[in-house]
């Protein structure tokens, strides 16, 4: 009995544990007027910035593109875009859950 009792509750601890981290994703629109080159996407909670999502593309002035976040237990991010001209557009405390992003000159920092 106490062999199934701890099984039980091993199982639970695994499946509280895959449950807290979740793929979470952001559409980001570019209206700038100007490429994007670079995008870093953080958990809120932190005050250094991630890695470039996105690598060797390019975000074109009037394209879309969806950044997927995976292995977060929040969906509150800090979002910033640099374009090609080194401008950045910074975007705090984005819920990533109830929200998407659409840059425009407005926005530059």
């Amino acid at each position: 009995m106490r062999l199934k009792q701890l099984s039980v509750a091993c199982m639970m601890f695994c499946l509280s544990a895959v449950a807290t981290a979740a793929e979470y994703y952001v559409d980001i629109k570019n209206k700038t007027g100007v490429d994007i080159y670079f995008v870093y996407v953080s958990p809120q909670s932190t005050t250094d910035w991630e890695e470039d999502v996105m690598e060797e593309d390019i975000l074109e002035s009037g394209e879309e593109i969806r950044i997927t976040l995976t292995n977060y237990d929040n969906p509150i991010f800090d979002i910033k875009l640099v374009d090609e001209n080194d401008k950045s557009y910074t975007f705090y405390g984005v819920n990533v859950e109830e929200r998407d992003i659409v840059a425009t000159k407005k926005n530059m920092d």
